[in-house]
């Protein structure tokens, strides 16, 4: 059965993607909560295959949520949006490299219509049920941004494109990790449960203090370091692969749908 967006999730998203269509920018860990979230890459139509199968060979850190077909721009999980605008904060990548951060996407749309966009499941989806559980989330007690590191952990290629699996991390107090693994594990959809819990070093991060994308996390007294798979490996995947052009959105600054959280629910 599916499940319908109260009217105050509504509003509340609707609110959110109007703020970043005006400009506003902040990353979405914790906004219209209970709503689905989604990673964002978009890409020129003779990449559009390759993507998708990236995907499909990756679906723990690339589960594909929808795509939105060359010469569209409205995604069906938001109707009235637009992903060129309603996102906080979008990366424009030319031959591999980052070369500029925009609020507005509609110029790189205008200079390659071609683009075929994916939302990517985020897992700032399941954060709601590990709020709800009593497990705190810490950047959004802190109001940063999740952290996120490159692994040593490649992912299966697919064509022209490879890269390695990017992570974000929380920390859990030992005696809530179980449950943590249990609610996440219930969403599969974006991202599922842990990929890792406890020490970096064997993803080959050196330095959780110094993460690659996103706050510096802060780590207390009895907790452990859980690590997540995460919808940022596909800017991994450009990094490594170098496509001629290619637009996201910024780590942390997510597309909110109107999909509740629970239509993900297994």
């Amino acid at each position: 059965m599916s499940v319908l967006a109260t009217a105050q999730q509504l509003a509340d998203v609707r609110a959110a993607r109007a703020a970043h269509r005006a400009g506003s920018a902040a990353p979405t860990s914790g906004v219209a909560a209970g709503l689905t979230q989604a990673n964002l890459i978009a890409v020129p139509a003779d990449w559009a295959f390759e993507t998708l199968l990236y995907a499909q060979r990756n679906p723990k850190p690339c589960p594909v949520l929808e795509v939105i077909e060359e010469g569209q721009v409205e995604s069906v999980l938001a109707p009235g949006s637009d992903i060129r605008t309603d996102i906080g904060r979008y990366r424009i990548w030319r031959d591999g490299e980052l070369a500029e951060e925009v609020a507005d996407a509609r110029a790189a749309w205008d200079e390659h219509p071609d683009l075929v966009a994916f939302l990517i499941g985020c897992s700032f989806t399941f954060e709601t049920g590990l709020v709800q559980a009593g497990i705190p989330i810490r950047h959004q007690e802190l109001g940063r941004n999740v952290p996120m590191y490159r692994t040593s952990v490649d992912c299966v290629p697919a064509g022209r494109l490879r890269g390695e699996m990017v992570v974000s991390m929380r920390p859990i107090a030992a005696d809530r990790v179980a449950d943590a693994v249990q609610i996440s594990g219930r969403t599969p959809a974006v991202h599922g449960a842990p990929v890792h819990v406890g020490d970096p070093a064997s993803l080959g991060i050196a330095d959780l203090s110094r993460p690659d994308f996103g706050d510096a996390p802060e780590l207390r007294d009895g907790e452990i370091p859980v690590f997540w798979a995460c919808g940022v490996t596909p800017q991994a995947a450009i990094m490594a692969s170098k496509p001629p052009f290619a637009v996201t959105h910024a780590p942390g600054y997510m597309f909110i749908t109107d999909v509740p959280d629970a239509e993900f629910l297994v």
